[in-house]
């Protein structure tokens, strides 16, 4: 160790790799659930676009409207933000809204990441690209958050279903809507209770702004199941495209050595 090393405290700058994510501006879920993966080895930086469904304080209505969710992708503002953030020295781009994957289906999300390609300095750009077929699941559950209602959260089983997977079970979580009231224990008596028995080889828990990824260790190891959300897929999946392979563990079976990126 040299004088350096005992005199100098760390302060970020050394991380192996920097991630953008572009949130809903009200929305610190995304990055707070990639710093807590990334740990000191990838630094996380985030820009914001407005998404009218959120108020000041992470606020939302306890089920929130379909058009700004569909908006939320159209240009000009978008590709202008992704853009700006890309002019950092940034190592990969992630674009953290599932709800929106939803809306567009696995074609829509392609067509996105085309589009945003040429502005992005050839910084690696992924919306909601899912880990699954890395792990052989076939039958799939999906647990997505409160505030979707029942038309986006059937999106979703439609999305994962075009994609090839067998959708054994799919329903918002019963917990109370809104951000504040999902807890490590809520979320994992629910998925025990409710998910546990359907059969399925996985689940999935959608919405980047849903509290997840603190159970994936209990739900693998207690219950049996995979698990994958869509921080901890989006932030796996970036990095990979990027060629960074981070030292992960206690967040899942996906970050294991065996696991082969497709």
């Amino acid at each position: 160790m040299t004088i350096q090393d005992k005199i100098f405290r760390p302060d970020g700058w050394s991380a192996t790799a920097r991630l953008g994510l572009v949130v809903p501006h009200a929305d610190v879920g995304p990055e707070a659930e990639c710093a807590a993966l990334g740990g000191s080895q990838i630094s996380v930086h985030g820009a914001r676009i407005n998404f009218s469904a959120m108020r000041a304080g992470g606020e939302m209505d306890p089920k929130i409207p379909h058009d700004p969710v569909e908006s939320f992708t159209q240009p000009p503002y978008i590709d202008d933000i992704a853009a700006s953030l890309c002019e950092s020295p940034l190592t990969a781009l992630g674009l953290a809204f599932t709800s929106s994957a939803y809306k567009h289906g696995p074609e829509g999300e392609r067509a996105l990441v085309e589009r945003l390609r040429p502005r992005l300095r050839g910084i690696p750009c992924l919306a909601a690209e899912t880990a699954l077929r890395s792990l052989g699941i076939k039958r799939l559950a999906i647990v997505n958050p409160a505030w979707f209602d029942e038309d986006l959260d059937a999106l979703g089983a439609r999305y994962f279903e075009a994609a090839g997977f067998d959708v054994v079970h799919h329903a918002p979580c019963g917990l109370k809507s809104g951000q504040k009231y999902v807890s490590p224990p809520a979320l994992y008596d629910w998925i025990k209770t409710t998910v546990a028995p359907s059969g399925a080889d996985a689940v999935f828990v959608g919405g980047n702004g849903q509290r997840a990824i603190g159970v994936i260790d209990a739900v693998e190891s207690q219950l049996g199941l995979k698990m994958l959300t869509a921080n901890q897929v989006l932030f796996w999946g970036a990095l990979q495209a990027a060629g960074v392979r981070p030292s992960v563990e206690g967040y899942g079976t996906l970050f294991s050595k065996n696991v082969t990126p497709v």
